[in-house]
């Protein structure tokens, strides 16, 4: 993460662009995430659905990482390599990805829970995905990043889950990776301000047994410490006075879910 990079009305746009079409293929694979299937087939439609909209995938070859996509299952947390892996009911999927789209750079993630999954599970993904809407709430011009990080911990303490501390969320936008990081645990108050210009992406990555992660032989891999689910969604916000301007929200997604 080199700097905060302030982007004009216009680079703002350009990023919805960008987040739009991430948006959409989120949406397809919602359509096609299922018992039976193989992580990889899930890899390729991102290659192509992003080709297909004008854009390259942001997250193939970023550091050397070779897919399109991070799916990262049940005690995986993130970075996982989508694989021969056959998804099966129950699990709880992570899929992570970035478009770039004329420069522009996208980054979301949503974890889908297969069929039907156990209690447990479902209060994971309720409470991360609400600790997320929560940090947003604050992403306003005059806040601080701190004010993100307290809401996210803030609603996640309760339950008594694992912080994933070692991963953090960041600025966006010209670059996959910018400063500032956003961490999901913090105080109100403190941290880099929030100034008009700036895009961040909000990522809570929250465990359901302890915050500690082990990191894979693979170089990219992280899971939980103890082999307890985690999950993770991600959303990008511009910066702007008054009320945050979400570029990014999981309306295809559950456009789809809410079908099924």
């Amino acid at each position: 993460m080199s700097k905060v990079y302030y982007k004009t009305e216009d680079q703002i746009e350009q990023i919805r662009e960008s987040a739009n079409v991430l948006s959409l293929l989120l949406g397809e694979i919602a359509k096609e995430i299922k018992p039976g299937i193989t992580t990889l087939s899930l890899d390729k439609l991102a290659y192509d659905f992003i080709h297909d909209h004008g854009g390259t995938p942001a997250f193939l070859n970023y550091h050397g990482f070779p897919y399109s996509l991070c799916i990262s299952v049940n005690d995986q947390i993130v970075h996982g390599f989508p694989s021969d892996y056959v998804i099966k009911e129950g699990d709880l999927v992570s899929v992570d990805g970035g478009v770039n789209l004329n420069g522009f750079i996208s980054d979301s993630a949503y974890t889908f829970g297969i069929g039907e999954i156990s209690d447990e599970a479902k209060q994971l993904l309720e409470v991360t995905k609400q600790s997320l809407l929560k940090g947003v709430e604050q992403a306003i011009a005059g806040k601080r990043v701190g004010d993100i990080s307290s809401a996210i911990q803030e609603h996640v303490a309760p339950y008594n889950y694992g912080i994933v501390r070692e991963l953090v969320g960041h600025g966006v936008g010209l670059h996959l990776h910018e400063k500032p990081e956003v961490p999901n645990y913090g105080k109100r108050g403190v941290g880099p301000k929030l100034e008009t210009g700036i895009v961040i992406c909000i990522e809570p990555m929250i465990n359901a047994g302890k915050a500690g992660v082990k990191f894979w032989d693979d170089g990219w891999t992280v899971s939980t410490i103890d082999g307890k689910l985690s999950a993770h969604f991600e959303q990008m916000v511009a910066i702007k006075k008054g009320k945050p301007d979400v570029l990014l929200n999981f309306e295809h997604v559950e456009k789809v879910l809410n079908k099924k």
